[in-house]
């Protein structure tokens, strides 16, 4: 009998649908039909894959209600969140179908040649081993770019979402993409390595934990691929004294909260002055207890389930930890009674130096808030992480708050005034043990090129 992947509703715990998981022997046939359509579509006109990504955004917009649904049910989203983020999918697709030519054109310069220009061509199977939390923004954020740019992909994504991933290979084969251009390979972890090591995939992009990222890379370093890493972050979000506490409250929260805390680039860390902690945490409190935790799929509810019941006490165990090491839980913190891995908004104050909840990602709805005395400390807690995804400052001197993001926090993203969040026309992604490499913009679609210098001698 066959392995299968079991796809379960994080809500209730049940049976969603059972999926057959290849041999190694149909992966790797896989891999060589994907590497024979990368063949014909490398000869493919940027025009022609502009008509098809557009037809892959317009699909997206589609069948976004089902989509969304699928989503809620594999990995507990509510369902307007998944709404929006199969309608930021139809953006990625339209954004590299209008700018993928001007970006891949030619680039000439100046040399001691008769003529010397830069080109862009594709290299060929890009493996994508991608995770659960945003089950279709991560695959198209890398996939819009790779098949614009001439290459094939193939996708091993999170074995809870097997459904989500095969819709979105239906989704490129129904806007028309040659049918084995994108491929989804239903395999487990321990069937990366060979992949990997075919011949046939020239590079890897991960999204997903840190530890992840270290087994990948390492493989993919012994076999000579190309990475593109994006991994955890405990983004720090720095108020000064001059902030809108009230602005600042709600946007902290709202960033908190999203996609019920299960994300990267989630606010996670909140560096407040002294002067303002006291009335900061009163207004964050506020604004974290009035979202509503509950079942994914009706409306109103901001806080659905986390992915899993293994998840969740994870989570609280962190909590727990930190809590018995000094920190004050001043909201949630409790495992609510009932079925499903439902977790509460929860702050945490107090947080110092030796708790999970100042150097560990809390990967879930809880707020860790750090007191400073001032702006110097604060960019030195900041700073005081393996961690560099993103982060943000409020205050309303906006110049001096600019030049601090700009200059002291080591992250590959910073905002003022607002939340980080990936960006089409920016370039995404972090240092330290958040990563390397870029995805998005020009840079994302440079990642996965072969960029190659042609010269003509002088005559």
């Amino acid at each position: 009998m066959s392995a299968v992947m079991q796809s379960r509703n994080p809500a209730n715990g049940k049976l969603i649908k059972e999926y057959p998981t290849m041999t190694d022997g149909q992966a790797q046939s896989t891999l060589e039909s994907v590497h024979e359509a990368f063949r014909e579509w490398r000869r493919v006109s940027l025009g022609r894959r502009r008509e098809l990504m557009l037809r892959a955004a317009e699909l997206l917009l589609e069948r976004k209600v089902a989509l969304a649904e699928l989503a809620t049910q594999e990995m507990g989203k509510v369902k307007r969140e998944g709404i929006a983020e199969v309608e930021k999918c139809a953006w990625v697709c339209r954004f590299y179908a209008d700018h993928a030519e001007a970006m891949l054109a030619d680039k000439e310069v100046e040399t001691d040649q008769q003529r010397s220009f830069v080109s862009f061509q594709p290299i060929g199977i890009v493996l994508a081993v991608m995770p659960w939390n945003f089950p279709y923004w991560q695959v198209f954020r890398f996939a819009a770019p790779t098949l614009m740019g001439g290459n094939a992909a193939v996708l091993k994504h999170a074995s809870n979402v097997p459904g989500c991933a095969l819709a979105i290979e239906e989704i490129f084969r129904d806007a028309g993409f040659l049918p084995n251009l994108f491929r989804t390979l239903m395999i487990g972890s321990r069937q990366v390595e060979p992949i990997i090591a075919s011949p046939l995939v020239r590079a890897v992009t991960l999204t997903g934990s840190t530890q992840a990222g270290r087994a990948v890379a390492s493989t993919a370093g012994h076999y000579l691929k190309k990475t593109v890493l994006e991994l955890g972050g405990s983004d720090p979000y720095i108020i000064m004294a001059d902030a809108d506490l009230d602005s600042a409250a709600q946007l902290c929260a709202q960033s908190r909260l999203l996609n019920s805390g299960q994300s990267c680039i989630a606010a996670k860390r909140f560096i407040v002055v002294d002067e303002v902690h006291d009335a900061f945490v009163e207004a964050f409190t506020k604004a974290m207890a009035s979202k509503v935790l509950g079942d994914p799929t009706q409306e109103g509810v901001d806080i659905g389930p986390q992915a899993s019941l293994e998840f969740r006490d994870e989570l609280h165990q962190q909590v727990l930890d930190s809590v018995q090491k000094g920190a004050r839980c001043v909201l949630g913190g409790e495992l609510p009674e009932g079925e499903g891995a439902y977790y509460p908004a929860t702050i945490l104050t107090q947080v110092k130096p030796g708790m999970p909840a100042y150097s560990e990602e809390l990967f879930g709805p809880v707020a860790s808030v750090i007191r400073v005395k001032d702006l110097q400390e604060a960019i030195q807690v900041a700073n005081d992480s393996e961690f560099g995804l993103g982060g943000g400052l409020f205050s309303r001197n906006i110049e001096a708050a600019t030049r601090v993001a700009r200059e002291d926090i080591d992250t590959g993203a910073m905002v003022v005034n607002g939340f980080t969040k990936s960006d089409p026309r920016l370039p995404f992604g972090g240092v330290k043990d958040s990563g390397y490499g870029r995805e998005l913009s020009h840079y994302g679609l440079y990642e996965f090129m072969n960029i190659k210098s042609v010269s003509v001698a002088p005559v």
